[in-house]
């Protein structure tokens, strides 16, 4: 048997052998496919090497590159699946495309969508020279349906996927918008998504679907099927203010606690105010209410922020005054936690990543496909998700997740008078640098 520690970066001649040993391995055991992905692995780990200039640890003059880390693939050949683990590189890329396949879960998807335009005649120039990349109008019709019914079932396993076995601390609600075909019209539809943090202290896509974003039923249909796979007890579950949302969380998970996203209020403020100065002048006053993590002082400089935003555009001091106890939420969890729940920031980097894709495809030929294409995305992040760092640490998220019922306690957080006195000097010291600047 092959020992994969006895290959050196100086024989291509054996790696070529390894390689024609693959193709013609069909009735090797399942042992011997255990000896494979370990010779796989260590070609891939030999090349990688190659592309950093030194072997992996080693100190070298000649490197110039080095390791981060790995992702899992998972190669289909005669004799059954074999799990490998791809090395990634600190710059750069690197991808074993003598050993197999390139096209990732998110290609074969972007490709199945630009089929699908190129075969109903919707395709535009740009698109047709997306589909020239991936040799698209060399398919079929029964070819591209084959290739859709691939992805379609991955997606659907996915959106059937049982969550029953995962405590979930945290859920994070957010709609981002791609133009679909619909009963032969091209108009605007929201593709929901929920991302999880579970009792592994990793994210997790629990859900995604296409629906109307501004209805309560769609809210209301898509948290109670996350509910029924297992997604149940959720802590916290930060996302806009969508009244539709809030009201159809408030009815799925009653004994959670609803966080309304600071950069959507910050927004909804500066809605209010007209004039470029004034709104400058508006982020300056609540940028020191979101700096301190002490929750009483929090509290202090947000009654601050108030006052000083109502001296100048009452409107807008009116949306901050009445979004404090959802926006303040945050303040009854783990101080660790706090950064990362009072915001929709882990949903908006998601949505750029999903928004850069549909770019290429422009309008989608159906709603099948807007799932096919993101959902084949999302499969792909959350394979990256379930082998890079930990969202939070799991001794962190037990004291969340063992709360029979989530609390916002604001009102345990009242300032007192030394606190008050403390936001006055934090809140001038903000204006005094303002108007240095201006």
């Amino acid at each position: 048997m092959v020992n994969p520690n006895r290959i050196s970066h100086d024989a291509p001649e054996l790696r070529d052998v390894l390689l024609g040993f693959l193709e013609s391995a069909s009735s090797l055991c399942d042992m011997m496919n255990t000896t494979m992905a370990a010779v796989l692995n260590e070609i891939m780990s030999i090349q990688a090497d190659e592309a950093c200039g030194a072997p992996y640890g080693e100190r070298s003059e000649a490197r110039v590159n080095s390791r981060n880390g790995y992702r899992e693939r998972k190669l289909e050949t005669t004799v059954g699946t074999l799990p490998l683990m791809v090395p990634k590189l600190r710059s750069g890329s690197y991808f074993p495309t003598d050993l197999f396949e390139r096209w990732s879960r998110t290609d074969r998807a972007l490709a199945a969508a630009v089929a699908e335009m190129y075969v109903t005649g919707t395709s535009t120039r740009k698109v047709e020279r997306v589909a020239a990349k991936f040799g698209v109008e060399s398919l079929s019709k029964d070819q591209v349906s084959r290739l859709c019914a691939v992805i379609d079932g991955e997606v659907d396993a996915f959106l059937a996927k049982d969550w029953s076995g995962m405590r979930f601390a945290y859920l994070f609600l957010d709609a981002t918008y791609v133009s679909c075909r619909v009963n032969g019209r091209v108009r605007r539809e929201a593709f929901i998504t929920a991302i999880g943090v579970g009792d592994d202290g990793r994210r997790h896509f629990v859900g995604f679907t296409c629906a109307n974003a501004e209805s309560y039923a769609s809210w209301r249909g898509f948290l109670q099927g996350l509910e029924e796979r297992g997604v149940r007890n959720v802590r916290l579950v930060t996302s806009d203010a969508h009244g539709g949302l809030v009201r159809a969380v408030g009815e799925v998970w009653p004994e959670s606690t609803w966080q309304r996203c600071i950069v959507h209020v910050k927004r909804d403020v500066l809605d209010k105010i007209d004039g470029a100065g004034d709104q400058r002048r508006a982020r300056a006053v609540m940028a020191p209410v979101f700096r301190e993590s002490e929750p009483a002082l929090v509290r202090a400089l947000y009654h601050r922020a108030v006052d000083e935003l109502g001296s100048f555009a009452p409107a807008a001091a009116r949306v901050l005054e009445d979004a404090e106890v959802d926006a303040l939420a945050y303040l009854s969890f783990p101080r660790e936690h706090r950064i990362k729940i009072r915001t929709n920031n882990v949903q908006e980097r998601m949505n750029l990543e999903l928004k850069r894709r549909v770019k290429v495809v422009q309008a989608f030929p159906s709603t099948g496909s807007v799932m096919r294409l993101l959902g084949g995305i999302i499969d792909e992040i959350n394979a990256d998700w379930a082998t890079g760092r930990l969202f939070m640490s799991q001794e962190s998220l037990e004291p969340v997740l063992g709360l029979e019922r989530a609390e916002n306690r604001i009102d345990d957080f009242a300032p007192d008078e030394e606190v008050m006195r403390s936001a006055e000097v934090i809140m001038m010291v903000a204006l005094d640098e303002f108007e240095k600047a201006a």
